[in-house]
């Protein structure tokens, strides 16, 4: 894991950083654990797409500062809006990616959204169950479908699915959004299979608990404080804890990882 550089810090245009040259795409990318991975990636060498549905001055905010603290004098990082459920906002995505940095070596699918009421199977909605699945499964689906014809052939292609560990720990009330993630980790190691021949690999990290507004919505101190004490560890997971294992997948040293489902969540689910 060492080999895939630091968390953070500036970039020496004199060091070959594992990314150099590489283009990256990562939706739901202003906020969370997707916004730690682009800004990773930065600091690897890549130039990054921050994908957002609605967070336009997150985004933006983030795509500025990456340039303007960047060596290069050429853009280093856009912003683009795209919901990921629209299969024509998913094309125009790719289309303004290619417009500004040329063909895409990486997908990470990080956008995502989770009932923050909580409802058990039998109070679940069929609007929230939809909803669930229209973004963490179709938009899943949309992406790597257009990453899987579109991403670098002849190595240095990445589909990297952001699922997670709730897939395992089965904690109620969360049937739609463990279901849908679910079915991501399916399609992608089944994904890994059909880009036989590429060079392209296809893979799922599935973090624990992570201290972002989409774990803590709707939650209580007392929920929050068990699910910490549930890791062996002690402590929830931060962003920083998830990037160094989607940076090394995304480099050339984790190229021999295929197919797979990384649980990243510091002993939470084993």
């Amino acid at each position: 894991m060492a080999g895939v550089g630091p968390v953070g810090g500036g970039i020496s245009s004199s060091d070959q950083l594992p990314l150099d040259g590489r283009v990256a795409i990562v939706t739901g990318a202003s906020r969370g654990i997707g916004r730690a991975v682009a800004l990773h990636f930065r600091s690897l060498g890549a130039k990054v797409v921050i994908n957002y549905a609605s967070s336009s001055t997150q985004a933006d905010l983030m795509a500025a500062d990456i340039n303007s603290n960047s060596d290069s004098q050429s853009v280093q990082a856009i912003a683009v809006k795209a919901d990921v459920s629209d299969p024509a906002q998913v094309k125009s995505l790719f289309d303004q990616a290619e417009q500004a940095f040329g063909t895409v070596h990486i997908l990470v699918n990080c956008a995502g959204i989770l009932d923050a009421k909580y409802p058990t199977l039998a109070n679940t909605t069929v609007d929230d169950w939809e909803s669930t699945f229209a973004v963490n499964t179709k938009g899943a689906f949309l992406c790597a479908r257009e990453a899987a014809n579109r991403v670098c052939r002849g190595g240095g292609g990445r589909i990297i699915c952001i699922t997670t560990s709730v897939v395992a720990s089965l904690l109620p009330g969360y049937s739609a959004y463990a279901a849908s993630k679910a079915a991501v980790e399916t399609m992608t190691k089944i994904l890994a299979k059909e880009l036989k021949g590429t060079g392209i690999t296809a893979n799922c990290i599935a973090p624990g608990p992570v201290a972002t507004e989409l774990f803590f919505a709707g939650k209580t101190e007392e929920t929050i404080k068990r699910l910490a004490d549930a890791c062996p560890l002690g402590r929830l997971g931060e962003p920083q804890d998830i990037t160094p294992i989607v940076g090394f997948i995304a480099s050339d040293a984790g190229e021999w990882i295929n197919g797979q489902v990384i649980r990243v969540n510091g002993g939470f689910i084993v």
